[in-house]
C-alpha cells in the first residue's frame, strides 16, 4: 500500500499525468463556478420575485454561502464523476510508463463507458449516503459515530469505484481488488477529499494508486 501511494505521488511528474490532472482540477472547479452562478441567478430572482429591499446584496451573500456549503457537501461527488472523464487517459498514462506489458493487452472502455459508470457512480454514493442518512442522524448525539460511519460507506464506494475502472479495463481476474485493500483505498481517498486543496489533487491520486495496486499485487494481498 505504501510502495503503491508513493509511486502514485511519483507520477504526477510524468507530463501526461500532470496534463490531466489540471484538466480534472480545472474541469472540478468549473463545476462549482457553475453551480454558483446558478444559485446567484435562482437567489436574485427569489428574492425579486418577494420585492425585497436590497434584493441583489442578499442575493449575493447567500449564494456564496451556499455555494460554499454545495461544494462540501458535494465535492466528493462532483470530483470522481469528473475523474471517471478522464480515468482511461490517466491509467493509460500510468501503464504506458510503468507497465507496458499490461498496458498492451489491456482493453480501453472508451468515453461513453466511463460517462455511463460515473452516472452509476453518481447514483450509487446519493442513494447508499440517503439510506445511511437515518443511522447518520441516530449516531450524531455520540459525537463520533456520525463521521466513522460516514467514512466507511464512503470508502466502500470509492473503493468499488475505483476497482470498476480497472475491472472495465483488464477484467475481473487482473482487475479486482481484494476487499481489505480496497476499503483501505477508498479510506484513504475519502479522507483525502476531506481535506481542502489536497482534495483537488486526491481523485487523481487514488486512480493512479489504483493502478499500481492492481499491477504490482498488492491488490491481490
Amino acid at each position: 500500500m505504501i510502495q503503491a501511494l508513493m509511486l502514485s505521488f511519483q507520477s504526477l511528474s510524468d507530463t501526461r499525468v500532470a496534463r490531466l490532472l489540471v484538466k480534472v482540477i480545472a474541469l472540478t472547479l468549473g463545476v462549482f463556478v457553475v453551480l454558483g452562478i446558478g444559485l446567484w441567478f435562482a437567489m436574485a430572482s427569489i428574492f425579486g420575485w418577494l420585492n425585497l429591499t436590497d434584493g441583489e446584496t442578499w442575493s449575493a451573500l447567500l449564494s456564496i454561502a451556499l455555494s460554499f456549503l454545495v461544494a462540501i457537501l458535494l465535492f466528493r461527488v462532483v470530483a470522481i464523476a469528473v475523474t471517471w472523464v478522464f480515468a482511461d487517459d490517466i491509467i493509460d498514462a500510468v501503464e504506458d510508463h510503468y507497465y507496458p506489458q499490461f498496458a498492451d493487452i489491456g482493453k480501453r472502455p472508451g468515453l461513453a463507458t466511463g460517462v455511463q459508470m460515473a452516472v452509476r457512480s453518481v447514483i450509487r454514493v446519493i442513494a447508499y449516503n440517503v439510506l445511511a442518512l437515518p443511522l447518520y442522524v441516530i449516531l450524531f448525539f455520540t459525537g463520533v459515530g456520525t463521521a466513522f460511519v460516514f467514512m466507511l460507506v464512503n470508502a466502500l464506494l470509492l473503493g468499488r469505484d475505483l476497482e470498476d475502472m480497472l475491472i472495465a479495463r483488464h477484467g475481473p481476474t487482473h482487475g479486482s481488488i481484494r476487499k481489505l485493500p480496497r476499503l483501505l483505498l477508498g479510506l484513504l481517498g475519502t479522507i483525502g477529499l476531506l481535506v481542502p486543496v489536497l482534495n483537488l489533487f486526491v481523485p487523481v491520486l487514488i486512480t493512479a494508486m489504483a493502478v499500481h495496486m492492481v499491477h504490482s499485487g498488492v491488490a491481490k494481498l
